[in-house]
């Protein structure tokens, strides 16, 4: 079977344009060398969806920004997933702070940012009460918000997936070939055949780009790094604080989440390696300083974990979307560093406008949808929705995940869907079982038991993320 469409990643990207190009009569293949959809850079970020006033005027990254905002409410109710438009605010604490926020209100009229205002002191103290005190004045975006990262990528993925996209995952890619007017695109183990390839690879997009001789720019991998409270300091914020940002990026961000927890970062440092995921102590101590800057007092002594992830920062200052000018038929979508994750929607919809453009006859499927429904929570239910549930499957009234409230149900549920999980880390990201306050001590091996179970697999095989990250080993290994 030759493709019309391989998708090289699937993050958030590349899962959004599978899903767009999904509403079309295409065969379409979404590739990733990962063992799950959403591993890299989609599952480790911030979560929040940009305003739009922080981009260059004029530039792609502001456009895309601008519309991905104004399309995420429906895209996240469209794919079930959370979604709170909180709100955001960039802090300023001195003259210094002042004059940049100015500027940014500026940057925000001119790429149209609606429902932008600046506020004094008072104000934002009463947007704000934990503010730190010294504040002078703050930018408010009212259309910000903040989002799951992992659960709309694989909510993206799954949509794709139903409408009849193949997914491949641990393919990674080591060449691509042009042959008899389409590509090969080649892993270790086998061959996919393509008319066009759409290159989402994230850092390794530039290693991608090479592989159709095309060097017009590179990826330098850039981490943040984070610290998670628990959901008990949830409430110390009501929107996303930022704080003035520099040429290294937006700062120091204290922000709640879709799932009450508060997320502190990330720092913004280039490495050399581009999976180098490790937290740093110098790293961890940044993130604490600036966020005392802007909220002082927080109980640090909440956090139930840190992370880090890696961002795909390109050689330019703008995203590149766009058919390569060294291999045609091969769309680059890369250096989707943030705002990426809020311009993923429009992203999408302008890599077709851009295929179309090309003379590709997209016809629309009449079979699609674009209503994907979510596992669901059952301790958010109405108690007769509960019961109702509970009474078509008794799994869903065995509690799992004691922290996160996750029950024998919603874990498989989120095994047997379409691009469902696998691993431990699948099902936590799924339906966060694993993700409260004892990260996993209490449910781990139940949630592996079912793994085991669902997947008609040995214990032994069950791992944890990648492979060979397996939970148990035998005596005899």
């Amino acid at each position: 079977m030759i493709y019309d469409f391989a998708i090289i990643g699937a993050g958030v990207i590349g899962s959004m344009i599978a899903r767009e190009l999904s509403m079309y009569q295409t065969n379409i293949c979404l590739i990733d060398k990962a063992h799950d959809v959403s591993t890299g850079a989609s599952k480790a970020n911030s979560g929040i969806v940009h305003a739009g006033y922080d981009a260059e005027p004029g530039s792609l990254k502001a456009k895309m920004n601008v519309l991905g905002c104004a399309l995420m409410e429906q895209t996240t109710k469209e794919l079930d997933v959370p979604f709170k438009q909180c709100g955001s605010i960039v802090a300023a604490f001195d003259s210094e702070g002042l004059t940049a926020i100015q500027k940014l209100y500026q940057r925000g009229l001119e790429n149209r940012v609606p429902d932008l205002s600046l506020l004094n002191p008072e104000q934002t103290r009463v947007l704000e009460p934990n503010i730190h005190p010294s504040i002078k004045g703050a930018l408010h975006a009212q259309t910000a918000g903040i989002v799951c990262p992992y659960q709309l990528t694989i909510a993206a993925a799954e949509n794709a997936v139903t409408n009849g996209a193949d997914l491949k995952l641990n393919f990674e890619v080591i060449d691509i070939d042009k042959k008899d007017g389409f590509f090969e695109v080649k892993s270790a183990t086998q061959t996919i055949q393509a008319h066009y390839v759409i290159n989402c690879a994230g850092v390794f997009a530039d290693k991608i780009a090479r592989m159709v001789s095309d060097d017009d720019f590179t990826i330098k991998p850039r981490r943040g790094e984070y610290i998670v409270l628990d959901k008990t300091e949830g409430a110390w914020v009501n929107t996303v604080i930022f704080q003035p940002p520099s040429n290294k990026g937006k700062g120091i961000l204290v922000t709640p989440t879709v799932d009450g927890n508060l997320l502190l970062g990330p720092t913004a440092s280039f490495i050399e390696q581009k999976e180098d995921t490790q937290t740093t102590n110098e790293g961890l101590q940044e993130v604490i300083r600036g966020a005392f800057i802007a909220v002082p007092g927080l109980q640090l002594k909440k956090t139930i974990t840190s992370f880090s992830g890696i961002r795909a920062a390109p050689s330019g200052d703008d995203f590149i979307i766009k058919e390569s000018d060294h291999a045609e038929g091969v769309f680059h979508v890369a250096g989707i560093e943030s705002p990426g994750l809020t311009s993923a929607p429009a992203i999408a919809n302008y890599i077709v406008e851009i295929i179309k453009d090309k003379g590709v006859n997209l016809k629309s499927n009449p079979q699609a949808t674009r209503i994907r429904k979510g596992i669901p929570k059952i301790m958010e239910l109405p108690p007769e929705e509960q019961n109702k549930l509970i009474q078509e499957n008794k799994l869903y009234g065995k509690i799992v995940c004691r922290c996160e409230s996750v029950t024998e149900g919603e874990i498989v549920d989120s095994i047997h869907r379409q691009a469902g999980a696998t691993t431990i880390d699948g099902v936590k990201r799924r339906v966060r079982a694993g993700m409260g306050r004892c990260q996993g001590g209490f449910c781990m091996p139940r949630v592996l038991e079912i793994l085991s179970r669902e997947l008609d697999i040995s214990p032994y095989e069950v791992c944890k993320n990648e492979p060979g990250s397996n939970i148990l080993r035998r005596n005899d290994e």
